[in-house]
């Protein structure tokens, strides 16, 4: 009996952290919605459109089969399901433009990827916050930079012809994130990678972060995240510099 009474007492314990992380997670969907809300004027119209015709259509092949209130919870929860899909689809979108252009974004984006991928931020860059990112991947190794076009080009090349002298007969994919033709707009990022072809497997993955590791970073420290629209950029670089 006594050993059982700190095994219930931890039991409470891990139910209430649970609770508390639930209402926290709520808490936080709730104020995404209320931001949301005040920017995106459509965004209550579509979510309540999407409920109301959701409804309306189970509701109505219920009544070819005389089953229309046997199917009306079915329709509420696939109205609801489609609201909030709409809801998450239309903040995604939201804060991938408020990212987008702002150093830092790209390394932010990857850091976010979902599933079995390795990132390694900032492995070369400039003081004016230009960078290359690796992802290694079943694709193999994706070099993902940004920054400006005429700096950041020389700058992919350099270290993909680096990382190429320890990948060996490796796949390298190079990116450039932005809205200019031929590169990857930040918002399609992710699901570019997702889409490459999968090359090998991931013990070939966990071999290549290995290797790779040893080459290190030439990149100077890079904001943790997309900066803030009007940070001052020269002091960002200068403190870059010191670094």
């Amino acid at each position: 009996m006594a050993g059982g009474k700190p095994d219930k007492a931890a039991k409470q314990e891990a139910k209430r952290a649970r609770r508390a992380a639930s209402r926290a997670r709520y808490k936080q969907i709730w104020q995404a919605f209320q931001m949301q809300r005040r920017e995106d004027k459509a965004l209550l119209p579509l979510m309540i459109g999407a409920l109301v015709v959701s409804v309306a259509v189970v509701f109505a092949i219920g009544l070819i089969f005389d089953l229309q209130w046997i199917l009306l919870p079915l329709g509420i929860a696939v109205g609801l399901l489609a609201a909030v899909s709409i809801f998450g689809r239309r903040v995604q979108r939201n804060v991938y433009s408020k990212a987008e252009g702002q150093p830092g974004a790209a390394g932010w984006a990857l850091d976010n990827l979902r599933g079995q991928w390795r990132v390694t931020p900032g492995v070369a860059g400039t003081t004016h916050l230009d960078a290359v990112h690796r992802v290694i991947g079943r694709p193999g190794i994706v070099l993902v930079a940004e920054g400006a076009p005429h700096r950041v080009k020389s700058l992919l090349a350099q270290e993909k012809k680096r990382t190429a002298r320890v990948a060996g007969t490796m796949p390298i994919y190079d990116i450039i994130v932005g809205n200019d033709e031929g590169q990857v707009p930040l918002s399609k990022l992710q699901r570019h990678l997702t889409k490459l072809p999968r090359n090998i497997d991931k013990q070939q993955m966990e071999s290549m972060e290995a290797r790779l590791a040893a080459l290190g970073s030439r990149a100077a420290a890079m904001p943790k995240g997309p900066m803030p629209a009007g940070a001052k950029m020269r002091s960002v670089q200068r403190t870059v510099r010191r670094r």
